[in-house]
């Protein structure tokens, strides 16, 4: 015990009358203790003043990596795909082309609805109503409804239905409500026949104004 109050005792004796003293003549023990001191202290400063900063620009650098990396994989994907994806383009776009051939024109929309009357009067149907609605235009296309009431037989009816789907324009027919006509062989059905026509140059330049309109509100 007192071996070690001893050394106690040399250590403190070390750091007494240090003040107005060079460094260089100070003991070994409080040069050592000063020196550590400085480290500490130019390591702290260089942390914060310096690497700190380092050490973050590392990590977004390896965000970054990984980023690019994903990106990397993700077009060496689409580049081995690419074959495929070029002929899928091509079917789509054919499969597009055969679609727009169903839809008329607007020229031919006249055409188009005495064909489906003829359909009608083909069977021995009796149209009541034939009312071409208002003409909505989409953004790709626009569609003519068409209120009819027409009386048959069941059967007269069902194949009406039936050339309606078979004809070479598209037309569908929607909200059908079935009725007992005045006797018991006849019916009544009040339905809308919808058909489509593709939109002409300036329904298609209008549209695009229209939407461009649209962005710049959003903005």
């Amino acid at each position: 015990m007192a071996d070690v109050n001893n050394l106690g005792e040399r250590f403190s004796a070390q750091f007494r009358g240090l003040n107005g003293r060079h460094p260089g003549l100070w003991p070994l023990l409080p040069r050592a203790a000063c020196c550590i001191g400085v480290l500490v202290a130019v390591i702290a400063a260089g942390w914060f003043l310096y690497w700190d900063g380092q050490m973050q620009a590392l990590e977004e650098g390896a965000i970054q990596e990984a980023k690019l990396k994903d990106e990397y994989k993700l077009k060496l994907q689409q580049a081995v795909n690419l074959p495929g994806l070029r002929k899928q383009k091509v079917q789509v776009g054919e499969y597009v082309a055969t679609l727009e051939k169903q839809l008329p024109s607007k020229a031919e929309m006249d055409a188009l609805l005495q064909d489906i009357s003829q359909a009608g009067q083909g069977r021995g149907l009796q149209f009541e109503l034939f009312k071409p609605g208002q003409v909505l235009v989409k953004e790709y296309y626009a569609e003519l409804p068409i209120d009819i009431r027409i009386t048959g037989s069941y059967h007269d009816i069902g194949a009406f239905s039936s050339d309606i789907a078979n004809l070479p324009r598209i037309v569908t027919i929607n909200n059908v409500t079935l009725a007992a006509g005045r006797d018991s062989t006849t019916l009544s059905m009040d339905a809308v026949a919808k058909t489509f026509r593709y939109l002409d140059k300036d329904e298609v330049s209008a549209q695009r104004k229209a939407s461009a309109e649209k962005k710049v509100v959003k903005k």
